[in-house]
């Protein structure tokens, strides 16, 4: 497997990945390709990267910026996280969301940290924590977990890219 940046030729491979990977997730809303689209039209998809084996796309994860009390301030969300259905289960995800926090980490990034909305028990393998310092609208604080880069950690209510809203 290999990871790497999407290219724009990669573009209709992604979004077919990401509508098969949530088609069958209850947690899904069947518009994180759109969502995706969004991210990209916008040019708020910082970092995009994709596994690829054996030349086909397998996997993808998408890093967007989000606001803290209404500034921007090199944290960034990760999500969607996408694998192809018959290839869940296997690391592909974990390896994307790795090399991708390791990418912003990256000091030509300048990021300060990353949120994500999901299951704690699954991504607290990341480093990412609970944080109630850090609230997002009315989802429970647990699901809502935070990695910092830095020692600095801001309070407040996050706000994800527009795209985030895309139907």
């Amino acid at each position: 497997m290999q990871i790497r940046l999407e290219r724009p030729e990669d573009i209709a491979a992604i979004q077919s990945l990401i509508t098969a990977a949530f088609k069958e997730m209850p947690y899904g809303s069947q518009t994180e390709g759109a969502v995706v689209d969004a991210l990209r039209s916008a040019g708020a998809l910082i970092l995009s990267l994709i596994a690829t084996e054996d030349g086909e796309i397998i996997g993808h994860v998408a890093f967007s910026p989000v606001a803290i009390n209404g500034a921007t301030n090199g944290w960034y969300g990760l999500g969607p996280v996408s694998v192809r259905p018959d290839r869940q289960g296997r690391g592909i995800g974990q390896a994307l969301i790795r090399e991708g926090l390791a990418r912003l980490r990256d000091i030509d990034m300048n990021a300060q940290g990353c949120v994500v909305l999901g299951d704690p028990g699954y991504y607290s393998r990341f480093g990412f924590v609970s944080d109630p310092g850090l609230r997002y609208g009315d989802v429970p604080p647990e699901y809502f977990q935070r990695l910092g880069f830095t020692g600095i950690v801001p309070e407040g209510e996050v706000v994800f890219h527009p795209g985030f809203d895309a139907t």
